[in-house]
């Protein structure tokens, strides 16, 4: 019988993004990606999305290597929280309590498989915007920037990881996520898979490291409202002289409009049209792509260019 789904963890808070390149980076995010900073600690500044409802969604932190710090899933209650807390105890992936981070109440910390950390919280500082920023309509949680891309909210993120099957099974059973679309190479092997705790189509997504390298980073993504504003990204980030990865185009798997470019830090950051698709059986089945299918290529057979495969953070010395 299939275990009854658990619906604990509410969707993706934020993420704590390092960069060797802190001003640089900050002017990226700033300026070109339109976000707003929120507060500054040490060597970390916190920002947002325009329509992000928690204060931050982005932790970005100096440090002597790219790459993401942690991930905070939000639980949908304190007893929600207090049950993860207690499955994961004990069970080898458990760090433990940490204090609450501006704007953020405790949180309980745990590695995946390969080692990202993974932290739970619930208690959070709702965004309230000082009166220059503050929006015209009540039902939205600041002002539309007019600067650069605008984006709109957090919507997910990719890690990179060796066994895609031991994190899979360990969000599934310990976290209670359930997966949505996965890659299954000819001989078995699960080479990525994409998760969700709500309705979305999904919060995060690991894949294979080409390295065979643990706790790298993909990428982080920024959620804009249609294609025409993924096009015109395109136009921003080239008049700003930021490195186009790929796109705009779309995935086949889970049809997302992208566009991948990299932050001065080196870390892969996209943009995309991600809100259409919404999983609303209660007994969905997981879309499994197989070895040949990701062959063709992405959705309109453009064939998916090296370096998404490859390049990560914090990156690899190769010799």
């Amino acid at each position: 019988m299939t275990p009854e789904p658990i619906f604990d963890l509410a969707h993706l808070g934020h993420m704590e993004l390092l960069t060797p390149k802190p001003d640089e980076s900050l002017k990226f995010f700033v300026d070109v990606m339109g976000m707003t900073v929120s507060g500054r600690k040490g060597e970390s500044v916190y920002l947002r999305g325009w329509d992000d409802y928690e204060r931050y969604s982005l932790k970005l932190t100096a440090s002597k290597t790219s790459g993401m710090e942690h991930m905070a899933l939000r639980a949908r209650s304190p007893q929600a929280l207090e049950r993860r807390v207690a499955a994961l105890k004990g069970s080898g992936f458990d760090i433990g309590w940490v204090d609450g981070d501006m704007g953020q109440g405790p949180a309980f910390r745990c590695r995946d498989p390969d080692g990202h950390i993974v932290e739970l919280y619930y208690e959070t500082e709702w965004y309230q915007p000082p009166p220059e920023l503050k929006p015209a309509l009540k039902n939205q949680a600041q002002r539309f920037p007019a600067r650069g891309v605008n984006v709109r909210r957090l919507d997910h993120l990719n890690c990179l990881a060796v066994d895609i099957k031991a994190n899979r099974l360990f969000f599934e059973n310990y976290l209670g996520l359930r997966t949505t679309e996965q890659i299954v190479l000819n001989d078995g092997t699960e080479a990525a898979m994409w998760m969700t705790m709500s309705n979305k189509s999904y919060d995060f997504a690991y894949t294979r490291d080409h390295y065979g390298k643990a706790g790298r980073f993909h990428h982080v993504t920024y959620a804009l409202d249609s294609r025409e504003e993924i096009l015109r990204a395109a136009d921003i980030f080239l008049e700003n002289g930021i490195h186009i990865e790929t796109g705009p185009h779309k995935h086949a798997i889970q049809q997302t409009f992208f566009l991948y470019v990299y932050e001065p830090g080196g870390n892969r950051i996209e943009v995309a049209n991600a809100g259409a698709r919404l999983i609303l059986a209660p007994d969905w089945k997981p879309i499994v792509w197989t070895e040949e299918e990701r062959k063709k290529g992405q959705a309109w057979g453009l064939k998916t260019i090296e370096s998404f495969h490859t390049h990560g953070t914090p990156p690899v010395t190769i010799g």
